[in-house]
């Protein structure tokens, strides 16, 4: 009996330290290469004074339309998915 509880400890021992492990380590360590990149790229990311200075010169009925489609939280909003999607399709495990 003590043969068979020991076998299944070290088959246990063995996939954790073969797979389970390795994934964990492997995914740490992709997690803090994108959040280091995240953190580097961030100041060369145009910000929210570039998109409001291109709104400036529009007249008062165009911006009627504009906050009547929420555009104030729809362009920031896509512009950041957009740049995500950018990110992440470079992962090469993920994308």
């Amino acid at each position: 009996m003590f043969g068979r509880v020991l076998s299944a400890l070290f088959s246990f021992a063995g996939w954790l330290f073969k797979s389970a492990m390795v994934k964990w380590v492997f995914y740490f360590a992709l997690f803090f290469f994108v959040t280091e990149a995240i953190e580097l790229l961030t100041p060369l990311l145009p910000g929210a004074s570039a998109i409001s200075s291109a709104f400036a010169g529009l007249p008062a009925g165009v911006w009627y339309f504009l906050d009547l489609f929420r555009l104030d939280y729809g362009v920031p909003a896509c512009l950041s998915a957009a740049v995500v999607r950018f990110i992440i399709r470079r992962i090469p495990v993920i994308g």
